[in-house]
């Protein structure tokens, strides 16, 4: 249970910047008892001037190896146990309040739980920012999956699709960390279950809290 932690719908996560432009890291969720280790890297940064950039485009991939007990009803076979995200960010900063982003995503599970579910999802994050004093930030964030797949309800037993994950959050910046307080109708924290497992619906207040707190260390 990671030394207790899983109890809890944690991720924890690492990670490091060897140059300006590219980021690396590894992380664990309690879901599905997932660890993952991924790339960040910058393809092009908005600016103005000599270059004139609209936009700034960072690329995103990741790689999640789930590590649940075996039974009947999981896969034994280890490449079965693996799913991949690939993202393309693209962001704009509109002025000193307000910035946007759009997140075509590819999600792709190696065993799906049915012939009828498709392997790969491909989805679209939408997300905004915007600053109301120096220090606090609302955020919206929302995820539209085209080929979405289906899942057993528990209530009705009939095969219902996944919802479409919906954010709304609250950022408070001290200085030196970063706290993000949220609503969400996404249980699944990791990239693979936000984007394409999404089971709760703000239609029926199935609504979950939680908060982010993020720290920058800087090596001299």
């Amino acid at each position: 249970n990671f030394l207790g932690l899983d109890n809890a719908q944690v991720r924890l996560t690492l990670d490091y910047s060897p140059f300006d432009w590219l980021n690396v890291g590894l992380g664990h969720t309690g879901v599905r008892k997932t660890y993952d280790g991924f790339l960040k890297y910058r393809l092009l940064r908005q600016s103005k001037g000599k270059v004139n950039m609209p936009v700034s485009v960072t690329g995103f991939s990741s790689l999640y190896y789930s590590a649940l007990r075996n039974h009947e009803d999981l896969p034994t076979n280890t490449s079965d146990r693996f799913s991949y995200v690939n993202e393309l960010i693209i962001a704009r900063k509109f002025s000193q309040n307000f910035s946007m982003e759009l997140v075509p995503t590819v999600v792709h599970f190696n065993v799906v739980e049915t012939r009828e579910d498709n392997n790969s999802i491909f989805a679209l994050g939408v997300a905004g920012r915007y600053k109301i004093t120096r220090m606090h930030a609302i955020t919206l964030e929302y995820i539209h999956q085209f080929n979405g797949n289906k899942y057993p309800d528990a209530e009705t037993n009939k095969m219902v699709p996944y919802n479409n994950a919906l954010s709304v959050g609250f950022d408070i910046e001290t200085g030196g960390h970063v706290f993000q307080l949220f609503i969400t109708n996404s249980r699944g924290v990791a990239e693979p279950y936000t984007f394409a497992q999404t089971t709760g619906s703000w239609l029926d207040g199935d609504l979950h809290f939680g908060f982010n707190i993020s720290r920058v260390f800087t090596i001299n």
